[in-house]
């Protein structure tokens, strides 16, 4: 994909609708070959009326379609077949119909007028298949097919067109993972083997981050924004988009944190080198309110803590943490009902984390630790002392006997 080549889809001023009702108005974008494009937004934005719509399967309210500098509406039926093929989310139940005849259907523009087959057109189809990792599927009934199978079979059956551009709607819907990857990594192929544009609804932010080369933001009536998803997609604008209350997008670790209720206490975890990642959405999903430092600005941990509303000490990467930094985490901790140790590795850069450690203890706080022993300069004894757990399993009972009674006495005995 170059962004020198000519376009092959230019929207201009656009509005779209049905039944007398305009859903989207006034989008203007540009869609070049072998481009990847995903449109976002909540359900009901209009995502399927804007794909019916770039498809002919709706007339415009206003404004304008251009396919490889044609008006879309001077296409011919056999000239459009030839350049763009759909995938919708009608359910289709063809009776009496092997799954090489299905994708067969696909080659009605390059066919003769009785629809016959030539040497070309049964490469084609069995081509559609391969590329699509469905060629074993030829000889099955399409009916007896699962919903992952069939799904492919409709994008090989779109393929067998030869198409220039891939309109999908919702194409990993009702998948289960395995399928839902293998389509996703099958279209993202097709643009950068072939050169097909698709154009794809999708509702899998994260996915859609990591195979777009654009992504359009859809909801009230228009385009929120276009661009490159490195640039478009944030925080703050999938939150936006799809009105987050309890979770956040984090675009460096392009997926999606669920924030914790905090109804349950709140817990410092005394974490750093993506030691305490796994600890704070342990620690999220039991309810509890999560404190974390101190961490290093270039950490795993600094990433997931602030995706999931933590409040954060941290410091400079590769600094090393000074008593400033410290005492403010000494006081977040008085804050606290608990502490956690996930185990971090001890360097000098961070020995004074182990001060943390002391300070939970001096201060009575319950204080789980995931590591193995003690660590340097933590001094411990009979009433003072962390209570081990041995891997996460062993944290989450910990984390439901503290969430139901609020208080234990620690020991060192492992959990």
């Amino acid at each position: 994909m170059s962004t020198n080549q000519s376009p092959i889809l230019e929207v201009t001023g656009l509005s779209v609708g049905y039944k007398n009702r305009t859903v989207l108005r006034d989008l203007s974008f540009t869609c070049r070959p072998g481009e990847f494009i995903s449109l976002l937004g909540p359900n009901g934005a209009g995502k399927t009326t804007l794909l019916r719509t770039l498809s002919r399967h709706l007339s415009p309210v206003a404004g304008e379609i251009r396919v490889q500098g044609r008006p879309l509406s001077q296409l011919s039926a056999m000239d459009l077949a030839r350049t763009m093929a759909v995938v919708l989310t009608d359910k289709i139940a063809p009776p009496m119909f092997s799954v090489f005849e299905f994708v067969a259907l696909g080659r009605y523009p390059h066919t003769d007028y009785l629809g016959r087959l030539g040497s070309q057109d049964q490469v084609a189809v069995s081509s559609s298949l391969a590329a699509v990792h469905a060629l074993e599927l030829a000889e099955r009934a399409f009916v007896d097919l699962s919903d992952g199978e069939r799904q492919k079979v409709l994008m090989a059956r779109a393929l067998a067109q030869a198409p220039r551009m891939l309109l999908l709607d919702e194409p990993t819907m009702h998948l289960d993972l395995k399928h839902r990857v293998e389509v996703m990594a099958i279209l993202r192929d097709l643009c950068r083997s072939q050169g097909i544009t698709v154009i794809a609804s999708l509702h899998d932010v994260d996915v859609a981050a990591k195979v777009s080369d654009q992504v359009a933001l859809i909801r009230d009536g228009g385009l929120m924004a276009w661009g490159a998803p490195e640039a478009v997609l944030s925080g703050d604008s999938v939150t936006t988009l799809y009105e987050f209350d309890k979770a956040r997008f984090n675009r460096d670790l392009g997926g999606i944190e669920l924030k914790s209720a905090g109804d349950h206490g709140r817990a410092f975890v005394v974490g750093g080198m993506g030691s305490g990642a796994l600890v704070y959405r342990i620690l999220a999903k039991k309810g509890f309110a999560l404190a974390t430092g101190v961490v290093h600005g270039n950490d795993l941990d600094w990433y997931v803590a602030r995706s999931l509303g933590a409040d954060c000490v941290a410091v400079e990467p590769m600094a090393t943490i000074n008593g400033a930094a410290t005492q403010q985490a000494l006081e977040l901790m008085d804050g606290c009902d608990l502490v956690i140790d996930s185990g971090f590795p001890v360097g000098p850069a961070n020995q004074a984390n182990v001060d943390l450690l002391q300070g939970a203890l001096d201060r009575g706080l319950p204080l789980l630790s995931l590591r193995q022993g003690v660590p340097p300069g933590l001094r411990v004894n009979g009433e003072s002392a962390p209570r081990h757990c041995a891997d996460a399993t062993a944290l989450i009972a910990c984390l439901e006997t503290f969430a139901c009674c609020r208080s234990f006495s620690p020991h060192t005995e492992e959990a």
